[in-house]
């Protein structure tokens, strides 16, 4: 999934309004960040495959420390531990981070052809292959970044016009990012994609600007 791992950071704003948009987009595509990075430095392996899935021709050959059920839930809870020390947050805000950072693997089961990992120990993968249509992997995407989106805008008030036409400009990025990935022609090589998908840092970076310039629960209440 590419914009479904989106809107469970957009809603998770509801369940944990003091945490930055930022941070929970990076929970929710940790496994995505961390992932290119193994590719180039050898740990793991991806290649070119046209036809693999009616939506990506990419095949995950490799990305047990990256994606696997087992290492994605220590992410998780490294990750949230880690927040809740550094920022002294409540036990919400570090289990709703824990949670996005392991939400991915269960996107990916969803969505994946049988690649996704149990452990990085053991040969077994699933995946229920949702990628094998791609009108129901639009529809059940967009649905989830609608109620995503709409769960976040109901959590936060603009502050100023940063915050709203910022917000509203990172929308239509994301929208349009998505209609390129799912009718755009195919990728030249894997290298290409692994890449191109170091760009999604900028996507964090405008939604900690963005959420910067918001405020949740009202505009007596500001999030750090």
């Amino acid at each position: 999934m590419f914009i479904g791992h989106f809107a469970l950071g957009f809603g998770a704003k509801k369940a944990a309004p003091a945490v930055s948009l930022g941070t929970l987009l990076v929970a929710c595509q940790f496994a995505d960040l961390l992932w290119p990075m193994l590719v180039l430095a050898g740990v793991e392996r991806v290649e070119l495959l046209p036809g693999a899935t009616v939506v990506t021709p990419l095949d995950f050959v490799s990305y047990p420390y990256s994606h696997s059920l087992l290492t994605l839930c220590v992410w998780g809870v490294l990750f949230g531990l880690g927040y809740m020390i550094v920022r002294r947050s409540k036990a919400v805000a570090a289990v709703t981070i824990a949670l996005l950072v392991v939400s991915h693997w269960v996107l990916d089961f969803i969505s994946h052809r049988p690649d996704m990992p149990l452990t990085p120990m053991n040969a077994t993968k699933v995946g229920l292959e949702l990628w094998a249509s791609r009108p129901a992997t639009m529809a059940v995407e967009i649905v989830m970044f609608t109620v995503g989106v709409a769960l976040y805008l109901r959590t936060t008030t603009a502050r100023n016009r940063i915050g709203s036409i910022g917000l509203w400009a990172l929308l239509i990025f994301l929208s349009a990012s998505y209609l390129g990935n799912m009718f755009g022609p195919i990728p030249p090589s894997a290298a290409a994609v692994v890449w191109s998908a170091q760009a999604m840092w900028v996507l964090i970076a405008w939604a900690y600007w963005v959420d910067a310039h918001r405020v949740a629960g009202g505009w007596e209440r500001r999030t750090p």
